[in-house]
């Protein structure tokens, strides 16, 4: 079962704000059984301390809602060792074990790092001498730590699937999604701009200060950050999710090729549900989406890594068994580190053009249909030039000859948990692309194939305005000495773009 979505996107009321209203962590969501952290509400507010304390729960810290002798570690903001002390006292609180008193910031760090993190001195909370000592007034207060200045461009960003802000990214993604549907482009992209830079953040964003310095977010960013900051939830991302438009869009967009203007031409006509749809005799269906329909809760359902990888070798078996030197790789979010995913890509070159090669996919479509595994297909001829300059657009497609595929996964192939699995079926339809690409292209093409999608898109962005260069999936081109630079691994096509190398798995943008 998939976990429960953020509060923030859920179409309930606000939660209230008392913190006896908040549920203490369950014992299965709990990872770190010997920490039991109280914070301390005195100087932080009753809003904050709950935002806090969500977070928290959410990366497996048990955080409690009353302090008690099992509490091993008090967590304050704005307050000194003795200030915390002080207020035991008047609340006649009594602890009996002897409890680490630390700043916020330390939880701060071990909710981005997702795990505690080692106590130190600028951690640990000071308590005052009880006589006066002006000769040793004490440590002076630590500066703040000056934030190294991040880029607008994704692809100067390291980003990992460790996600220190997803209450926030979830938000801007589904504000993304609804522009997307609604084809207001500019809006799109300032919400995944903000989405992306917020995803390679190492700290959690719990205060307006926090996103002083931090490029790409605007004034309206800004201000829904602000709102789920002080209400833990954001009304707009609250009435989209409610909107009737974009919960058919969502609906329609989810079958296979079922695109923007199929789902506003189905929405016009007073379509909500896809049962209806598919019981409408005057609607004409394509091939690709009569396959969608058929094959639906099996698309719809994620593919794990344990299925990628299955796929992945009977994709080796079946191109190696008629181009033996071709080079096979993975690519999409299975490279880039997910465990999941809605389908499975996979880039194929080989260092010898032949004819073989052009008829490579073809065949093996036809071998995969004598041996019962391929549901669907549709194969895009080439439009490959050699000589073509790069796309100028940043969404540009490759003219590369393609494969789109339903794929026909026996059961007995997957070496792992096959719990999403439809109860007595020996197999899963698994949507899989297959993308043929020239020798010379292979690292442009493997990079673009790679993504993450905001990540190619201000790689190209970067290349244009920063560089003076044209980059897409086949080539890079010199604007200012008017030649292609050539390059065999991805790591030439940075040094050429002057940019550090960054691993498929920091690509998550």
């Amino acid at each position: 079962m998939d976990p429960p979505r953020a509060s923030h996107l859920s179409p309930r009321k606000k939660r209230p704000r008392q913190t006896g209203a908040l549920m203490a962590s369950s014992p299965q969501d709990i990872k770190f059984q010997d920490l039991v952290i109280f914070i301390l509400e005195k100087k932080m507010g009753t809003t904050r301390r709950a935002f806090l304390m969500e977070l928290a729960r959410r990366k497996g810290f048990r955080v409690e809602n009353e302090l008690s002798d099992s509490v091993t570690h008090i967590v304050a903001e704005n307050n000194s060792g003795s200030d915390v002390l002080e207020w035991l006292q008047v609340q006649k609180i009594q602890v009996s074990s002897q409890p680490e008193l630390l700043d916020i910031s330390w939880l701060i760090e071990c909710i981005g790092a997702g795990k505690p993190v080692e106590m130190t001195g600028k951690h640990q909370l000071v308590v005052r001498r009880d006589y006066s000592d002006s000769t040793n007034p004490g440590p002076p207060k630590t500066p703040p730590i000056a934030v190294q200045k991040i880029s607008q461009y994704a692809c100067q960003r390291r980003t990992t699937l460790n996600n220190c802000n997803q209450i926030f990214t979830d938000a801007f993604d589904i504000l993304a999604e609804n522009c997307e549907f609604r084809e207001n482009e500019d809006s799109c992209v300032t919400f995944m701009r903000a989405a992306s830079v917020l995803k390679s953040l190492p700290f959690t964003i719990i205060s307006m200060k926090d996103t002083e310095g931090i490029p790409c977010l605007g004034s309206k960013v800004k201000g829904i950050i602000e709102e789920i900051i002080e209400d833990g939830e954001s009304s707009e991302v609250k009435a989209v999710l409610n909107d009737e438009r974009y919960q058919s869009f969502k609906l329609f967009t989810s079958v296979f090729g079922v695109g923007l203007k199929t789902s506003e031409k189905w929405f016009r006509m007073g379509f909500r549900t896809l049962s209806k749809v598919r019981l409408d005799k005057s609607l004409k269906f394509t091939r690709m989406q009569k396959a969608g329909f058929l094959y639906y809760e099996d698309l719809v359902s994620c593919v794990t890594r344990a299925e990628a990888e299955a796929v992945s070798v009977l994709v080796k078996e079946a191109v190696w068994a008629f181009l033996p030197d071709a080079f096979v790789t993975m690519t999409g979010g299975f490279r880039r580190g997910k465990k999941m995913g809605h389908d499975v890509d996979f880039l194929i070159t080989s260092p010898g053009s032949t004819e073989d090669e052009e008829q490579l996919l073809q065949k093996v479509m036809n071998l995969w249909e004598k041996k019962g595994l391929l549901l669907y297909y549709d194969l895009v001829e080439s439009t490959f030039e050699k000589l073509r300059l790069p796309s100028r657009k940043v969404d540009a497609l490759d003219h590369f000859q393609k494969c789109f595929l339903i794929f026909k996964l026996p059961r007995q192939r997957v070496d792992s948990d096959q719990s999403s699995w439809q109860e007595g079926k020996t197999w899963k339809a698994i949507r899989v692309d297959l993308v043929l690409c020239p020798y010379e292209c292979r690292a442009f093409a493997l990079l673009g194939w790679t993504g993450s999608r905001q990540f190619e898109r201000d790689l190209r962005r970067y290349a244009t305005h920063e560089r003076k260069m044209i980059l897409d999936n086949h080539a890079l081109y010199d604007k200012t000495k008017r030649i292609f630079l050539k390059a065999e691994s991805e790591e030439e096509i940075f040094a050429h773009l002057g940019l550090d190398y960054i691993e498929p798995w920091e690509r998550n943008a």
